[in-house]
Formats: structure tokens, C-alpha cells, sequence
């Protein structure tokens, strides 16, 4: 009967953020900065005979928490909107508040309750010694995944501690 061997060897590491990130402009400014900016010296490869980026955003998601307050103050509702992009979520919020028969509805005043919002993005890494890992950036954490190489972990650790957010 044959053996499984063992191939490689992939690690995941977390920052959990001392202060969860503003707002999704705060967010947004951090997964830009990877995508524009490469700091990580990630190098584009070839997969399935096309050109692959050394960086890119490959899922993203964002949550908006809209309460009802009644005149005292008190929640009588909630909605929660997960939105695809942050157009959709800038966009969904606008609306969420701004309708009038949905509040009546609710029975109270919309409040756009964003300490509680939720944004996450992940970004696939292509590394100058050919493995593929992932940068997950959260609200609250940064997970990096997938990778084997030490380096790599340097590499990002060092980046996020010249952020100012990723505290």
C-alpha cells in the first residue's frame, strides 16, 4: 500500500488590529495601497497560458448595520446589507436610510450604525519564489495564508507595521 508524502508546507499567520479600521474609506485606502503599490515585490507569473498580475483583489465583501430608533432612543429594527462592492455599499446605505416607508415601516428613525459595519477583502500574492498566498484584510485583522516561505511573513509583517491603521 503506498504512503502519502508530504509536499509542502503552508502556514497562516494573524494581526488582530488594537483599533478595528474607521471606515471603509480607512479600508479601502489599505487594499489600494497593495494593489497600487506592491509591497511585498510580488513579480506577475503565467497560469493556464495567460498572464497572471503579481497582485490582484480577488473577493471582497462589506456589510452595512442600519438600526431604527424610536423617539427614546431605543433600536425597534435592524438591516443588514452585505453589498459586493464599496459603490453598492456607499449606495445601499444612501438608500437604506433615506426610505421614508421602510422607517415608517420599522416604526422609528434609520441610523446608519457603521461601528458595527463589516469590510473584507483578499488579495492573491504571486512571490518572486513562485508560491501563491493570500493577504485577507479585515476590519479588525489582516491573515495572511498559504504560504510556506518565512520570508514572506517578513515581508508583510514589515509592510503592515508601516501602516498606521494595521496597528
Amino acid at each position: 500500500m503506498a504512503n502519502f508524502v508530504q509536499k509542502s508546507i503552508t502556514k497562516s499567520a494573524t494581526r488582530v488590529l488594537t483599533t478595528p479600521l474607521a471606515s471603509v474609506t480607512a479600508f479601502t485606502e489599505v487594499v489600494d495601497d497593495i494593489l497600487s503599490s506592491n509591497p511585498f515585490s510580488c513579480t506577475s507569473y503565467e497560469s493556464g497560458g495567460q498572464v497572471m498580475p503579481a497582485v490582484e483583489k480577488t473577493r471582497e465583501a462589506y456589510t452595512a448595520r442600519i438600526i431604527y430608533e424610536d423617539g427614546e432612543a431605543t433600536t425597534v429594527g435592524t438591516v443588514a446589507a452585505k453589498c459586493p462592492t464599496v459603490a453598492a455599499y456607499t449606495a445601499n446605505v444612501a438608500t437604506i436610510v433615506g426610505n421614508a416607508a421602510l422607517a415608517t415601516a420599522m416604526g422609528g428613525t434609520a441610523v446608519h450604525e457603521t461601528d458595527s459595519d463589516t469590510f473584507q477583502a483578499v488579495i492573491k500574492c504571486h512571490d518572486a519564489n513562485g508560491e501563491l498566498y493570500t493577504v485577507t484584510i479585515g476590519r479588525e485583522t489582516v491573515t495572511l495564508s498559504s504560504y510556506s516561505d518565512d520570508a514572506i511573513l517578513t515581508a508583510v509583517e514589515a509592510w503592515a507595521d508601516t501602516v498606521p491603521a494595521l496597528a
